[in-house]
């Protein structure tokens, strides 16, 4: 198409808006590149708890959303003024973005302290969306690449963001003829087109690979690619080739939806490589012996003794995830076993650098995991798992002393060492934040929508999701271990005041804490930031104590669902749901004495008594419970009536636990699928299915990951059995409601909402909430769903995948909220201990 008819055809689409109130892509050899564009600010805020308000969805979900031109307000932001359209032109390198006398001329902030600089459009905050057209002669399939924007609305379609411009995400788009639009949540962004010529491709820009370890078995090793399917039907029957260095390996794929992606494993042989560096490894993607696309990636030969990466199926979700190992220098002596260092990197770092970063150690082996991706979920959450995950497998690789494990980490690595220092604080010698922060939202990463001091008890209830990821309110969980604080003196990126802060309370209560900062050293200083000797020589002076030896218990925990156990003693239920609980207790030869805090059920490890001994329990002053052991690996489980502690039988599974305690972001565990519903009108399967490729785009960006999507008829509890579903839809409009949901006391069909006896009526009401799968003991159910299309709208937003973020067992809310904030919440709250709704965990509007 020549410039002159692009024009014309511009000019009849847009109604006579000139060229500078919208879009002219620029034609490139792969597609077309965006130039020009609208930004206005409009103000939309994404917390770390369940609330968001968003003013630009509001309108969009609720058809008031008028088309964007230069001048035209938006609407006023929070000091009254207007918020305007501003055109944009893309700077030398492609970025379109307000430029600061922007803010002159309509161009007023969306808040107070609100600064171009700090409206980035990332995850978590944004401020702001870019509105970018584009005039299509024809129906077509193209690859949406967007740089540093949360989301996009394609034609109304959600679809994730590429927040950190880390380039991998290529979305498939249908196009329609005439004008699309995108609306982009983010600011300073870079937008183009791809049109591709096949749809099935591979895509090898963001693998997942393993090192070829010279000198070991390399015959069975694992890595992963993207396959992308831009067609209107799923993709079944996919096979993937690995050709390296003469050996071949065939891979049988899983099926990906339509007009969507999947990250997929893949086997490889690596024997035939000889000599270490960068090695190519041909693969071929075909069905039914048909060649559909092909690629090259690079895999790395690593020397006996260097750094390598190792890849494994998480747990998590079954996808391919690695970490990365600096072996020990020197083969430990036979039957001498060595130390294990855990080290988490900080954010923007590969796993496999951060391993680098370290010499070698001669007494003990240092293992770096991902976080799931070099941002991933600040080490709480998934990233959290992934940490547990791979302490597994490296334990059990290398098989350490049990007694010298150790943790430490830089800047998010930081923050993830004292928040996994705090909440698991037995499975650690002694922990080395370096140049950390202790909490998120210390740290100015909140970005919530409500005040941490709100009085409001709904408020409360949703702040209250979220205590675990406290590291303030956890410092007594420091006491039995070793820390060393290691910051330098002039970082500008994380400030020296946070490990100053963090040793005036440790000070108070600490027993073993050295403190050290780096004279002049900023946030990075050499690899010495991290691998610093006196860190290693303190850790070497350090040893976890046998169960036997530790008779004296403080620990403290807001969800035993993330941690109920020190020692020999286990929080297995509370009181008030995700309250602060602790426990105090002393251990002597007579029995146990102490207090406890917001504890409903308590279990005892009585192993160190012995069999038939006689065992007194003394908590909370009442009196002595007399016990006497059964076997040497005897357990006692009390139970808190009133105020009275009597012995009861071993926890019921079907309640809450350690094994499952609630909060809707449970579900997203236990190799969790996708099930979306095709029952209702074509809008509402339509918003399905979208939602849950939304949330599949989201869980691959943010934690490498994969997850099955599947329609509601294909959804067999025996197949997917003891796996995390999460349902899209509602009863009237996803048939696995019924299968999954039919003793839930929360009940959603068309234009109707039941929490227990209360009841919602009409169409705009949306919810989470999360239920147990009654065929299973382990998995749960979280259910994204409304009453009509505003509702379900309402609930697309997924913060629930940003780290830390809070969500309690259910929230209900009306699709004002994206507008008003708290004041659109209807009611949220907690399952008691028993999976019911009593009042007092329940909290009203």
């Amino acid at each position: 198409m020549n410039k002159r008819i692009a024009s014309a055809l511009l000019g009849l689409l847009l109604g006579g808006q000139t060229q500078a109130q919208t879009t002219q892509p620029t034609s490139t050899s792969s597609g077309y590149q965006f130039t020009k564009g609208l930004v206005a600010l409009t103000g939309s805020r994404y917390g770390r708890e369940a609330i968001y308000t968003d003013p630009l969805a509001h309108q969009l979900y609720t058809n008031t959303l008028k088309q964007p031109a230069e001048g035209a307000v938006f609407g006023r932001d929070e000091q009254g003024r207007d918020v305007k359209w501003l055109a944009v032109t893309a700077d030398s390198l492609n970025r379109l973005r307000l430029r600061n006398n922007a803010f002159r001329n309509g161009g007023a902030p969306a808040g107070p302290g609100v600064t171009p600089g700090s409206l980035r459009g990332g995850i978590g905050g944004g401020g702001g969306y870019t509105y970018l057209t584009y005039p299509s002669d024809r129906e077509r399939v193209a690859l949406l690449n967007i740089k540093g924007n949360s989301n996009v609305y394609v034609n109304g379609e959600l679809h994730m963001g590429d927040a950190y411009s880390m380039g991998y995400l290529h979305i498939p788009i249908q196009l329609k003829k005439g004008l699309n639009e995108f609306y982009v949540r983010g600011i300073s962004v870079t937008a183009n087109l791809e049109f591709p010529t096949r749809t099935v491709l591979l895509r090898t820009d963001d693998p997942t690979l393993p090192s070829i370890r010279l000198g070991e078995s390399n015959t069975s090793l694992q890595g992963a690619v993207v396959v992308i399917n831009a067609s209107g039907s799923p993709l079944t029957g996919l096979q993937l080739t690995s050709n390296l260095a003469g050996k071949e390996q065939s891979t049988t794929l899983p099926a990906i939806p339509a007009m969507s992606s999947r990250k997929v494993p893949f086997n490889f042989d690596g024997s035939g490589v000889t000599a270490r560096g960068p090695q190519s490894c041909r693969l071929s993607l075909t069905q039914k012996g048909k060649t559909l696309d092909e690629s090259t990636v690079s895999i790395d030969a690593a020397a006996p003794g260097a750094s390598f990466s190792q890849t494994f199926i998480s747990q998590i979700d079954g996808s391919l995830q690695y970490y990365a190992v600096t072996p020990q220098s020197v083969s430990a002596a036979s039957g001498t076993p060595s130390a294990l260092f855990l080290s988490v990197h900080g954010a923007g770092v590969e796993a496999s650098g951060q391993a680098r970063a370290y010499k070698p150690k001669d007494w003990g082996n240092l293992v770096a995991a991902t976080n799931r991706r070099p941002r991933g979920f600040n080490w709480e959450d998934w990233g959290r798992l992934d940490a547990l995950e791979v302490l597994a497998l490296a334990k059990q690789q290398f098989k350490p002393d049990p007694r010298q494990i150790y943790l430490t980490g830089h800047s998010m690595g930081g923050h993830g060492t004292w928040f996994l220092g705090a909440t698991y604080p037995d499975k650690w010698a002694a922990i080395a934040p370096c140049a950390g922060y202790p909490t998120l939202k210390e740290y100015g990463s909140a970005d919530g929508v409500i005040p941490d001091g709100s009085s409001n008890p709904l408020e409360q209830v949703l702040l209250r999701a979220a205590n675990q990821s406290d590291v303030l309110k956890l410092v007594s969980n420091y006491k039995p271990l070793g820390v060393y604080v290691f910051h330098g003196d002039a970082d500008r990126t994380v400030p020296v005041t946070y490990a100053r802060q963090m040793r005036k309370l440790l000070g108070e209560i600490q027993p073993d804490l050295s403190y050290y900062e780096y004279p002049g050293g900023s946030h990075w200083f050499g690899d010495h930031s991290v691998d610093w000797k006196p860190l290693f020589d303190f850790f070497k002076w350090h040893q976890l104590p046998l169960d036997s030896t530790v008779n004296a218990i403080d620990f403290t925990t807001a969800n035993p669902g993330i941690s109920s156990a020190y020692r020999w003693a286990s929080i297995e239920q509370q009181i008030q749901p995700l309250d602060y609980s602790r426990i105090q207790l002393n251990r002597s030869r007579q029995g146990i004495t102490g207090t406890t805090s917001n504890v409903a059920v308590l279990k005892l490890a009585l192993n160190e008594f012995g069999a038939k001994a006689p065992v007194k329990i003394t908590l909370d002053g009442q009196p002595a419970i007399e016990h006497t052991t059964a076997s040497a690996g005897d357990t006692l489980v009390l139970r808190r009536e009133g105020d009275r502690w009597t012995p009861a039988s071993r926890l019921d599974l079907a309640q809450k636990g350690p094994h499952r305690n609630g909060t809707f972001k449970d579900a997203f565990n236990h190799r969790m699928v996708f099930v979306y519903g095709t029952t209702g009108t074509a809008e509402e399967n339509a918003w399905a299915y979208n939602k849950a490729r939304y949330d599949a785009e989201t869980w691959y960006y943010r934690g490498n990951g994969a997850v099955d999507v599947i329609p509601d008829k294909a959804f067999d509890p025996a197949r997917y059995a003891n796996r995390g579903v999460i349902l899209f839809g509602n009863q009237t409009t996803n048939r696995a409601w019924n299968a999954l949901l039919a003793n839930c006391p929360i009940q959603v069909s068309r234009g109707q909402l039941m929490v227990g006896s209360q009841r919602y009526t009409g169409d705009s009401l949306g919810a989470y909430f999360v239920w147990p799968r009654q065929d299973s003991q382990i998995a749960s159910v979280a259910v994204v769903t409304g009453t009509g299309m505003p509702g379900l709208k309402a609930a697309n937003a997924n913060q629930y995948f940003a780290g830390a973020s809070g969500f309690p067992d259910y929230m209900v809310f009306d699709v004002s909220m994206l507008a008003d904030g708290a004041k659109g919440i209807k009611t949220a709250g907690f399952f008691d201990n028993n999976w019911a709704l009593p009042s007092q965990t329940m909290a009203k509007q």
